[in-house]
């Protein structure tokens, strides 16, 4: 039932810790890591479908012998497409030489990819176009191994300008303002200037060019170059690199905002935006997979181990929560009992929709990554039942033995009211006609709804409202209920996004759309959003440091419950002849569902950045401006 979001990019890092015979000889392939790339991959497809990308370097090689490789693909099946081509390398140079697989330093000196450091990426764009050029990772190249930078990442930064105009002014020319190549600039310039400095110092020590080489690898600090290059980013980041000498990192952003998960042993190490991934590739258990804490990388020297450093001052961990209700698979143990406790929380106000008539309501939910949420809204009820059944034994003098037995048989109603069609396909293009397709893409169960039935429907999120008004509560009509109740695990979503989940313009949320409705019933529309759009003018025009949200004045005056029954009335249309409900989560009840993740900016505007609410005011102004264009 939910309106398509783009999610955030899914990152994998593994860097083998021992030479390639040893996976050879202890698991029978010297592919193990390229294996457990693709199956770190796959795991965290649900994060990326505009592209896929991989890259490796090879440990030890000569000069003239090639160390670093890259495919990309923006294919619809990125993923199967770039292992394709690393496997059809691999068998033609099998087929060539039969018995090269029993040599596994050898195979690495033939064949591309097989290497002992690798980076994934799996892409959702929120920026830039689909295309493969803009597909992860991202190369800088030099002829000098340490100078190599590769990077990936899970991010979105808000000050992608300003941090292109200190690239201009460093004396740089970048070849596009995107956020990632600001990035890996960005980084880049720090490497450079930290090789420079460690090469003029051995010059000093009486070492020769092809002497230091070596030397500057391992003096390196990534730590210092990190913190250099990090000083100025305002966004949500998990970002990851490899150097050309087998050095890599992986840097969280001081909130905590975007997810970054990993493992290490006496064999490997293993970095991923999901902790599920990892468990199920690598056969672990919870709690050997870590989180890396805000603000702090992972650092990993080619020699010299892995370590955990500081980067940037860590502040009040603001992790997001729309990766707990949405975008992560819900396999991991905690996010399983998060989405859980988040439909447990809405049957109180479930309850009151119904005024109790549990006998008369059929529960069900839209789309399938609802179905967690939906148990826990379950287990409340039948918790519900449990407690009134306790009470009427509890009072054993006053025990009537017909409301026991209706206690004793009643039970919620559980029904598979809605199945995808993975079949149908919305192939004209007119809008009347596309708007009837949409709305048969689901098949629906007849015959398990009574006219006298509430039908209540529980969703993971609503954020526009477009495929619920255009084919949900047509195709649930048909069912012929008296009423229907949609429930979304999430509060009202009021705020863009800037951190990477693809939700930028204001006038797209329909709770935005219900408090402007609010505003002109009432007649303060032009008041109030004038008054906003002078503040919000203002705010960007002086380029304030740290700006106020000006955004929240135009829900001020309004309760979440006026908002949701304004919703209520904007979705259901004419045709509709049931009576339509739309409930949403609590802020309130968001945050004891997923207590570790406090990130609740587009619930609450309450950004944790400076650079949210410059884009927040940004959005107002291109909404007032009928400026169609992203704020970030």
């Amino acid at each position: 039932m939910s309106d398509a979001i783009k999610h955030e990019c899914g990152i994998a890092l593994v860097q083998l810790k021992k030479p390639l015979s040893f996976y050879k000889e202890k698991y029978g392939s010297a592919f193990y890591g390229i294996n457990k790339m693709y199956l770190l991959m796959e795991k965290q497809h649900n994060r990326g479908q505009d592209g896929a990308g991989f890259a490796s370097i090879k440990f030890d090689m000569s000069p003239g012998q090639r160390y670093i490789s890259r495919v990309r693909s923006a294919d619809q099946q990125p993923i199967q497409k770039i292992f394709k081509i690393i496997n059809a390398r691999f068998q033609k140079e099998l087929d060539e030489h039969p018995g090269i697989s029993a040599d596994p330093e050898a195979l690495k000196k033939r064949v591309p990819y097989l290497g002992e450091l690798m980076l994934g990426h799996v892409r959702y764009g929120t920026f830039g176009k689909n295309n493969i050029e803009s597909v992860h990772p991202f190369l800088r190249q030099n002829n000098w191994m340490h100078r190599n930078l590769i990077v990936a990442g899970n991010f979105n930064l808000t000050n992608v300008n300003e941090l292109f105009e200190n690239l201009v002014d460093l004396g740089q020319h970048p070849k596009e303002k995107a956020d990632t190549i600001t990035v890996m600039e960005k980084i880049g310039h720090f490497l450079d200037d930290a090789v420079a400095k460690i090469y003029k110092t051995l010059r000093k020590e009486g070492y020769t060019k092809k002497e230091a080489s070596p030397l500057i690898a391992e003096r390196l600090k990534l730590s210092k170059i990190l913190r250099k290059a990090s000083k100025n980013w305002d966004g949500g980041y998990a970002m990851a690199g490899l150097l050309g000498h087998g050095d890599s990192f992986v840097l969280r952003d001081p909130v905590g905002i975007r997810p970054v998960y990993y493992y290490t042993d006496d064999e490997i190490v293993v970095v991923a935006s999901e902790r599920p991934a990892i468990q199920t590739v690598f056969n672990i258990p919870y709690e050997a997979v870590q989180e890396l804490e805000p603000g702090h990388a992972l650092i990993n020297k080619k020699i010299g181990g892995t370590t955990i450093k500081k980067i940037i001052e860590p502040q009040e961990k603001r992790a997001c929560s729309f990766e707990r209700i949405y975008f992560s698979r819900g396999g991991d143990a905690e996010i399983y009992e998060e989405r859980k406790n988040l439909g447990k929380a809405l049957f109180p106000l479930v309850h009151k929709s119904i005024e109790g008539d549990l006998k008369n309501t059929v529960f069900s939910f839209i789309p399938n990554t609802a179905e967690t949420s939906f148990y826990g809204l379950i287990g409340a009820v039948q918790d519900h039942v449990r407690e009134q059944l306790h009470q009427q034994l509890i009072g054993a003098e006053k025990q009537n033995s017909e409301d026991l037995k209706k206690l004793l048989s009643l039970k919620p109603r559980i029904e598979k009211i809605a199945i995808k069609d993975a079949k149908l396909r919305t192939f004209i293009t007119e809008d009347s006609d596309r708007d009837d397709l949409v709305a048969h893409v689901y098949d629906i169960t007849y015959g398990v709804v009574k006219p006298t039935d509430h039908l209540v429907i529980i969703d993971d999120s609503i954020v526009r409202g477009t495929t619920l008004q255009k084919s949900i509560l047509r195709m649930l009509d048909r069912l012929g209920p008296k009423k229907i109740v949609v429930v979304s695990s999430a509060p009202q979503i009021r705020y863009p996004d800037c951190y990477g989940i693809d939700m930028a313009k204001l006038e797209e949320f329909i709770a935005f759309r219900a408090a402007l409705a609010l505003h002109k019933e009432d007649g303060t529309y032009d008041q109030v959003i004038d008054g906003i759009y002078k503040k919000c003018k203002e705010s960007t025009d002086q380029n304030e440091i740290a700006p106020a949200n000006h955004v929240k004045a135009l829900y001020a005056p309004y309760s979440a419950e006026q908002i949701s029954n304004k919703i209520s009335g904007l979705l259901k249309n004419d045709s509709v002849q049931a009576e339509v409900e739309v409930i949403f989560q609590t802020v309130e009840g968001l945050h004891e569902s997923c207590p570790k993740n406090l990130g609740d900016w587009y619930f609450t505007g309450n950004y944790p950045t400076p650079g949210g609410c410059r884009v927040v005011n940004r959005a107002f102004i291109n909404f007032v401006e009928q400026n169609n264009q992203r704020a970030y």
